[in-house]
């Protein structure tokens, strides 16, 4: 594998290539791994974060394993060093070692770059938005029972009104697709409109909806829920439905069960070893997962549904603080901070780290280290029932620390 020039990353001196065989990662017990710190909060969460992966990781494999790490930039960071947003080393950086993390980016103000995190999805065709949702024991919530929900959101992240196609209101174009629209297909549109148009492909559905299937099969979830607004958009999100149930009977037949036949062959009873895979309207899922939270594992939806969901669920467990992401492709995994840079509480070391650590726990279980994951997990979960917390965690009786303190006491109940 030829390595790429960075004109600004330095190639680590030791450490070794994530590659794959075929579909499948191979790591080895020294992985190099790329970082951003991320803009605002992020230098404070980044060490926060490091640190009680690294300790993690030493204590579970006794010294044996070490990620090493190599620090590439993006937004203000990468803007003061080298007079871009987003350096092409960067992006050729985690195309090359295959994954990386980062903190929260700053989205730059005016023209450009609109949005560092959905370049950097586009550039690397990071389709799947993957945002498991778990509760944390002792946070803080705004539910009864936010126990009852453990969900895993697949968000396609490519299209939909996120591709970007927009006309504003009395510019050339507009009016160009007004007219078009008006005399080609006779549709009834105000003149004093923007117009914004909503992809749905085939493929990018089928690959989003593979996706999350495979990864019911390969973590033991029941289910798998298909959410869209295919009642109103039958051509884009009614299609999504479609081919998701088509994608199932062409490669999942043995393992996919539907509703439908759940209810006429098996009398409603789940068969062992079988998925169920179902399917919600938008609105309805919204309801759905508040009043009937267990009966959903692993959601998987068009952009913006996701965009919403994820949050939604989120606010159940304690909010985007306590909410971990990744963006993948099928060799690429970006794992990520879901909430912003918070800049007024830049360098306060103040802000609770959770959101980019439990990233971090996703990242060690994409690299096959489940020990270590599954202890900074329970570790986290010590720390919170203990009321050694955060500002954002407060409980009653609770004591609050600082950003550093609170990954220090983490790395204490490893």
């Amino acid at each position: 594998m030829n390595k790429p020039e960075f004109k600004n990353i330095k190639h680590p001196d030791k450490g070794e290539l994530i590659i794959y065989e075929g579909d499948k990662i191979v790591v080895g017990n020294n992985p190099i791994v790329p970082f951003i710190e991320g803009d605002g909060i992020g230098s404070d969460i980044w060490p926060a974060t490091k640190l009680v992966i690294d300790s993690a990781v030493e204590k579970a494999y006794q010294g044996k394993k070490k990620i090493e790490w190599l620090e590439i930039y993006a937004g203000e960071k990468a803007s003061n060093l080298v007079g871009e947003w987003l350096p092409e080393d960067t992006t050729e950086a985690i195309k090359f070692f295959k994954v990386a993390i980062k903190g929260p980016l700053t989205t730059p103000v005016g023209g450009g770059i609109r949005s560092l995190n959905v370049s950097l999805r586009q550039i690397l065709d990071l389709y799947a938005c993957v945002r498991p949702v778990k509760y944390v024991k002792g946070a803080p919530s705004p539910v009864k029972n936010p126990e009852w929900l453990d969900v895993v959101i697949f968000r396609e992240n490519t299209e939909d009104v996120y591709a970007g196609i927009e006309y504003e209101m009395n510019s050339e174009k507009v009016k160009k697709v007004l007219k078009f629209l008006g005399e080609e297909m006779n549709a009834n549109i105000r003149q004093d409109s923007g117009i914004g148009i909503k992809p749905i492909s085939k493929f990018a559905s089928e690959r989003i909806i593979r996706k999350a299937i495979q990864y019911a099969i390969e973590n033991n979830r029941n289910s798998v829920t298909m959410v869209h607004k295919g009642n109103i958009m039958k051509f884009t999100e009614g299609a999504f439905r479609k081919w998701g149930y088509e994608l199932a009977e062409k490669e999942f037949k043995d393992i996919i069960i539907s509703e439908k036949d759940l209810w006429e062959k098996f009398e409603g009873k789940q068969p062992e070893g079988k998925i169920i895979l179902k399917d919600r309207i938008a609105d309805a899922m919204f309801m759905n997962i508040l009043k009937r939270t267990k009966e959903y594992g692993v959601i998987v939806t068009t952009n913006l549904n996701g965009d919403y969901l994820s949050d939604a669920c989120a606010a159940q467990i304690g909010g985007l603080g306590l909410a971990p992401g990744a963006n993948l492709s099928d060799t690429i995994a970006l794992f990520e901070a879901t909430h912003g840079t918070a800049p007024k509480y830049t360098g306060m070391d103040k802000v609770n780290p959770s959101s980019l650590l439990l990233s971090g726990i996703m990242m060690l279980e994409h690299l096959g280290w489940k020990e270590a994951a599954r202890m900074i997990f329970n570790a986290l979960e010590t720390t919170v029932v203990s009321k050694i917390v955060t500002y954002d965690l407060e409980t009653e009786g609770a004591t609050i620390v600082k950003c550093s303190e609170f990954a220090q006491e983490i790395v204490r109940n490893l």
